[in-house]
């Protein structure tokens, strides 16, 4: 099927597109592109799945001092840092962890930005049950914990941003993330409070192909919308239309050009 006839039929629907391993700086300029292309009306919504290298992110309301290795550690190690616009303070994405880029238009869903983070976290939470584990909010925090109160852990993450209600960033859900990156910063800013993955919780190999269709499932079930799977070639194909289409002179602009060579 043609991707224009998915944008400009009246069915709601999502694209579900899995970008396999991608760079950070990659993904938020990938993202950019998917925001403006959003606001435009030339695709509907896009869950964005990936996996980055190892890095260290910081929010915007985020503070260095929650890095606990320096520069060149991180270097040697083999970790990028970067600051970047979303919610939130700091926080590792690596291998074997989904990373959901949602790229949603909230003035067709709801302009409450509470509501879409919690839309977000429940996600997960229902993709968590479906392994038989109790996962759940922590109160005066953002993300899904698992264990008792008070021993909690994190095993998933929220920080976004938007730009005239077009969400972008997401959540980071630990499947079979190697936890040990995480003691290089005070994950979140929260001190105390350790990560975890569903691999570690329910004590045997995970796979990210037997997560990812749940998340997925749960997302459009949450948001209302049939998911359809996009491949990251045909996205770009659009992407790079409507950034032609963009460019292109309007047929004023093109009358007058052609009056002032006259």
């Amino acid at each position: 099927m043609r991707l224009e006839r998915l944008v400009n039929q009246a069915e709601k629907i999502c694209w579900q597109v899995n970008a396999g391993l991608l760079a950070y700086s990659p993904a938020c300029a990938l993202q950019h592109h998917l925001v403006e292309a959003r606001k435009a009306g030339a695709i509907p919504d896009v869950l964005l799945f990936c996996e980055h290298p190892h890095v260290i992110t910081l929010g915007r309301n985020g503070k260095k001092e929650n890095l606990r290795v320096s520069d060149p550690l991180l270097a040697q190690m083999n970790v990028t840092f970067q600051e970047t616009d979303r919610g939130g303070d700091i926080t590792y994405h690596g291998p074997g962890q989904i990373v959901g880029y949602p790229i949603l238009d909230l003035t067709e869903h709801r302009r409450d930005v509470r509501w879409y983070i919690q839309q977000l976290e429940e996600t997960m939470i229902r993709t968590t049950a479906d392994f038989a584990v109790t996962a759940e909010r922590a109160p005066g925090r953002h993300g899904v914990w698992v264990g008792q109160p008070g021993s909690e852990e994190k095993l998933a993450a929220v920080g976004v941003h938007l730009s005239r209600w077009v969400t972008s960033h997401g959540f980071a859900y630990n499947v079979a993330t190697d936890l040990r990156y995480f003691d290089l910063i005070v994950p979140c800013g929260i001190a105390g409070k350790r990560a975890t993955s569903l691999e570690r919780v329910l004590d045997r190999a995970v796979r990210a192909e037997e997560v990812r269709p749940r998340l997925a499932a749960h997302f459009g079930e949450l948001f209302e919308r049939n998911m359809l799977q996009v491949s990251r070639p045909a996205l770009e194909e659009k992407l790079s239309q409507h950034r032609q289409h963009a460019l292109a002179p309007r047929s004023s602009e093109v009358l007058e050009f052609k009056g002032s060579m006259a």
